[in-house]
């Protein structure tokens, strides 16, 4: 395998469990540079990408570099200028100049303008019953910025196409009005941003510089939970902006009523425009997602291969990329016709059986987690609102997705009677069926289950 080959299996998992505006943020323009005395070299674009992935993805990375090649023992990381010749490895110890192309990956080229992806647009965005409200809207909002929708609020999963579309309505607002100034921000980056400006004495450059955009787009708006200061500066900037009738564009993976820790005020501004979800994509949509990625790369690939991953990824649209540039990185560098089999072992650590991945532990942390609720006792005892609904509907995905009894259930929670469970199963179960707000929720949770 070479060195381009082994980063592309690295950036493809990690690609799975970060959202893709960290993945663009973060790993754009890096790539294994050499491999020495068992030593993974990594080239990274600036000392900022250079100090977050040793900080925060280093683990990860070794994790997946070593389940590829038990050699290696370490990782480096070394800042280095983009779009320059590097030395790579086709083998260990034979080194030849080139300009590595990262395949599949290339959408990761942004403008400097703006942050925003050019690939993203809507042309290439597939439209289907999942996602034709929040298109509809993005649609709205593109015809007259400021005026329509604001602010627009595009809330689900991770993997299901936020970014994708939040950005293309960036990029044609600016190819309508070049002379309008859109800035995307992914969420963390505001973050870091903000802290950066406190730390120089530098707010009040950065609050001129943030309330002269014409277009905001905050990405993954869900990690400012717990972030007062953050909030605070937010706050008064979205006041600014919406003010003079400037758009403002948010994603989060929930509804802005379940994001933990954020203010009331915050909450009440993010409903007051157009709150729009996507939801699981379905076959046929699946489908044309294939297609139009083996059609952009040029690729031909077999119709029951495309046909094996869209059946066996159903709920999340990056593992259906991440599948497909997989195949296409294999059928490259092999130059061969891809067979079913060889699919199937390719993508044999994405495609498992949910049966197979779900237990009692997943079930709890999964809810546990979105609510924002300690995972300890409190949440098996406690009578307070904030744990007793949650403790429900764990219960109902206790007996619907792994089929406990209901005496099994109440042990698990402290010995409570079967009859308790019973009750919180049957009102869950009728408001699954008739409170749309708890419907999502609970197919949100389903969603983060079956994806860890």
């Amino acid at each position: 395998m070479t060195n381009e080959e082994l980063w592309q299996s690295v950036l493809s998992q990690i690609q799975l469990n970060i959202s893709p505006a960290n993945f663009a943020t973060w790993f754009a323009n890096t790539k294994i540079s050499s491999i020495e005395n068992n030593e993974v070299i990594v080239s990274v674009p600036n000392s900022f990408s250079k100090e977050w992935l040793e900080q925060k993805y280093h683990k990860d990375i070794l994790k997946i570099l070593k389940s590829l090649d038990e050699e290696i023992k370490e990782i480096r990381y070394v800042v280095t200028p983009v779009n320059i010749k590097i030395n790579t490895s086709g083998k260990r110890g034979t080194k030849k100049e080139e300009t590595v192309e990262q395949l599949g990956f290339s959408e990761l080229e942004v403008s400097k303008e703006t942050n925003l992806n050019p690939k993203y647009t809507f042309d290439n965005f597939i439209i289907g019953p999942f996602n034709e409200i929040a298109y509809a809207a993005s649609m709205s909002v593109v015809e007259e910025p400021g005026k329509n929708y604001n602010p627009l609020f595009v809330y689900g999963d991770v993997g299901l196409g936020k970014t994708h579309l939040i950005q293309a309505i960036g990029n044609k607002i600016k190819e309508n009005d070049s002379s309008k100034k859109v800035r995307y921000i992914p969420a963390e980056k505001l973050i870091s941003t903000i802290v950066n400006a406190i730390r120089n004495q530098s707010v009040e450059e950065l609050k001129k510089n943030l309330r002269d955009i014409d277009v905001l787009i905050v990405d993954d708006i869900q990690f400012l939970a717990g972030k007062d200061k953050t909030q605070e500066e937010f706050f008064h900037t979205f006041n600014s902006l919406y003010q003079k009738n400037k758009q403002i564009i948010l994603s989060s993976d929930r509804h802005p009523n379940n994001i933990p820790a954020i203010t009331e005020r915050l909450k009440s501004r993010f409903n007051g425009g157009m709150i729009a979800d996507i939801n699981i994509p379905d076959y046929e949509t699946r489908m044309a997602i294939l297609k139009q990625k083996t059609e952009e790369k040029n690729v031909s690939i077999p119709a029951d291969v495309l046909d094996y991953i869209a059946n066996n990824i159903q709920k999340n649209v990056r593992e259906l990329e991440s599948a497909i540039n997989r195949i296409i990185i294999y059928k490259k560098t092999n130059n061969k016709t891809i067979e079913l089999e060889d699919a199937k072992k390719l993508l044999k650590n994405i495609i498992v059986s949910p049966s197979k991945i779900t237990n009692y532990k997943k079930i709890v942390e999964s809810i546990t987690e979105f609510y924002d609720i300690p995972s300890g006792n409190m949440f098996f005892s406690s009578r307070k609102k904030e744990f007793a609904r949650p403790r429900q509907i764990a219960m109902y995905l206790l007996k619907k997705e792994l089929k406990m009894s209901y005496s099994e259930i109440g042990r698990k929670f402290g010995g409570k009677d079967h009859t308790t469970v019973i009750h919180a199963f049957q009102l869950i179960e009728k408001e699954y069926e008739e409170n749309e707000k708890i419907h999502q929720e609970i197919e949100l949770i389903l969603q983060r289950i079956y994806s860890k």
